[in-house]
């Protein structure tokens, strides 16, 4: 039996990758660190980010929203979501969100873990001081059929 080792990271730890789908993104709990278990990670999205449609197949994903406002749709149906609000998407639902206010800054926690590999080949380091990459929807679409932990359904519904 594999004991893990517990994972700390303070205020403005964590690996910072720039997604192509938008965004920054801070990793707090790794696949590797929770047994695969889960990912947790914080995303920083300014108004206009979309995301397309798409599901997830194999994992259920949990947004928690710590600053802004998104508008969800989630399997046709359009909802606002601000700060203190929180989604579960369960796996295989059609999901996709757009940043309505300024900036958002959200948890999301995706269990199991296995979706690290797309968010890492889906995007690149962020050191202090980077500026955003590109939006690259070509990239996301193709890091999800390599992947398929991700599978788009649709353009983004906004």
């Amino acid at each position: 039996m594999t004991t893990l080792a517990a994972t700390v990271r303070d205020h403005g730890e964590g690996e910072r990758r720039w997604f192509s789908g938008g965004g920054l993104h801070t990793w707090l709990a790794t696949s590797e660190e929770t047994g695969g278990a889960f990912l947790l990670f914080e995303f920083v999205g300014e108004q206009g980010k979309v995301t397309p449609l798409h599901i997830h197949p194999a994992s259920d994903e949990t947004f928690y929203l710590l600053d802004g406002e998104i508008l969800l749709d989630l399997d046709g149906k359009k909802r606002g979501l601000s700060a203190g609000g929180v989604v579960v998407i369960p796996r295989g639902v059609p999901h996709a969100f757009t940043v309505v206010s300024p900036t958002a800054r959200l948890l999301t926690i995706l269990t199991p873990g296995t979706d690290e590999a797309f968010f890492r080949l889906a995007s690149e380091p962020a050191p202090e001081g980077s500026r955003p990459i590109p939006v690259d929807f070509d990239r996301i679409r193709d890091v999800a059929e390599k992947t398929g932990a991700i599978q788009i359904v649709g353009p983004p519904p906004f």
